[in-house]
């Protein structure tokens, strides 16, 4: 038999992705709460460019800049962040 253990609710990614301008990609912080230590870096084929501050606020976001031959086929974009908490997250997004 096993035993059930309840974790409590999962933790929200603060993210949203505005894919409105391709090859510029807008990192949004949806969340309530500044994020602090945020990289963002590529897996892949393809180029990135970026200039992320250590911090972002509520409601601000980066621009990544990624360009190459099929990012959907071989590309994932790779943001790392620590909430208030102190706990690193990363959030791994495709095209």
């Amino acid at each position: 038999m096993s035993v059930r253990r309840s974790r409590g609710p999962a933790y929200q990614v603060p993210w949203q992705v505005d894919r409105g301008a391709p090859p510029v990609y807008r990192l949004v912080n949806t969340g309530p709460h500044v994020l602090r230590g945020v990289t963002v870096s590529v897996s892949g084929r393809s180029q990135l460019r970026v200039s992320a501050p250590a911090s972002i606020a509520p409601g601000a976001a980066v621009s990544a800049i990624v360009t190459g031959d099929d990012l959907a086929r071989d590309t994932v974009l790779v943001i790392r962040w620590f909430p208030p908490d102190g706990k690193e997250y990363l959030w791994h997004v495709s095209f």
